[in-house]
């Protein structure tokens, strides 16, 4: 059985996700449990500047594996240069974000380890002496506490879910001499959205429409630019051509778990629902009264979303004096 619990990190542009520092203080907690160290590898070009970051958060030792070939993310370099660090730590336990970078990565470092992952993972326990993972299964029917078999197993957690907790340690910053290996695919062009989009799977809040917006989302932007939150769509407003797909909430789009999900129109398909499940708090704003969604909802208001939020607007306005 290996030792000690290993973090993948994930930066863009020389700045760590969110998703990062959950997974570290997730990996702290687990270590302390384990009474064993917390290692951190981050890759990337020119990555040792953000490297010591990740000691604030609990890590004991970080591994800055800087190499231009891994400026930008490859399925087949960041498993190459991985599953040889990993193999040569030999960890009890590998946790990683469950971004659509992090799912993509643990599945190929699962394959070429030859042990288990679990994907989605909401919460990983100690059980005398083992290791329990919770997770959503069946679009998020029921919630399981699985367990995994292969070494190291492999978690990725989703993002929002753990707490970002500061517990700092030493943050030792070593640079391995490592080899990308062959690398069969490269990034041709980046196309970013416009402006500063909140990233939709890291926000606090997300406000959501779907079908009842008839294709108008100027008060869904409104309301979310308020909050401070993201944009969402259903998977019926993202076929419409309403919004694009990396706005989708849902088992085909992005898992989201914010501490505010504001569904406005959307009548609650189980695919949809899978999507934002987890969230902390849900409202519903619909106008049928027997729509899906408001079964999964803490809060529900029956009513056309086009007077419901222009009222919620208001108020929220008042509230802040503006």
């Amino acid at each position: 059985m290996g030792q000690g619990v290993f973090v993948i990190a994930e930066q863009r542009d020389g700045a760590f996700r969110k998703v990062t520092y959950e997974a570290v203080s997730e990996g702290r907690r687990l270590a302390d449990g384990l009474n064993s160290d917390l290692t951190a590898a981050v890759l990337g070009s020119d990555v040792e500047k953000i490297a010591g970051e990740l000691g604030k958060y609990g890590a004991d030792t970080i591994l800055a594996v800087d190499d231009p070939a891994l400026s930008d993310y490859s399925t087949d370099g960041y498993t190459n240069v991985l599953s040889d660090i990993i193999k040569a730590h030999d960890p009890k336990l590998v946790i990683l974000g469950a971004s659509m970078q992090g799912k993509d990565l643990a599945a190929r470092l699962a394959a070429r380890l030859d042990t288990g992952v679990v994907m989605e993972c909401i919460g990983i326990k100690i059980d005398n002496g083992k290791l329990v993972y919770t997770r959503p299964m069946f679009g998020g029917k029921i919630i399981a506490d699985v367990e995994l078999s292969g070494t190291p197993p492999i978690a990725a957690i989703r993002p929002n879910v753990m707490p970002i907790v500061e517990a700092p340690k030493s943050g030792v910053v070593d640079k391995p001499v490592v080899q990308a290996g062959e690398i069969k695919t490269s990034v041709v062009e980046r196309i970013k959205d416009e402006g500063d989009k909140i990233e939709l799977t890291e926000a606090d809040v997300v406000v959501s429409g779907g079908h009842g917006t008839n294709g108008d989302f100027a008060l869904i932007e409104e309301l979310a630019a308020l909050l401070n939150g993201a944009v969402g769509a259903s998977r019926f407003a993202v076929d419409e051509g309403w919004r694009s797909h990396g706005d989708q909430v849902g088992q085909t789009g992005k898992i989201v778990s914010p501490n505010l999900y504001i569904a406005c129109g959307i009548s609650g398909a189980i695919q949809h629902v899978a999507g934002m499940s987890t969230s902390k708090n849900i409202v519903a704003v619909n106008k049928d009264s027997e729509a899906p969604i408001f079964s999964k909802s803490d809060y529900g208001i029956v009513g056309d979303l086009f007077e419901v939020v222009p009222a919620i607007i208001e108020e929220i306005k008042k509230i802040n004096n503006i």
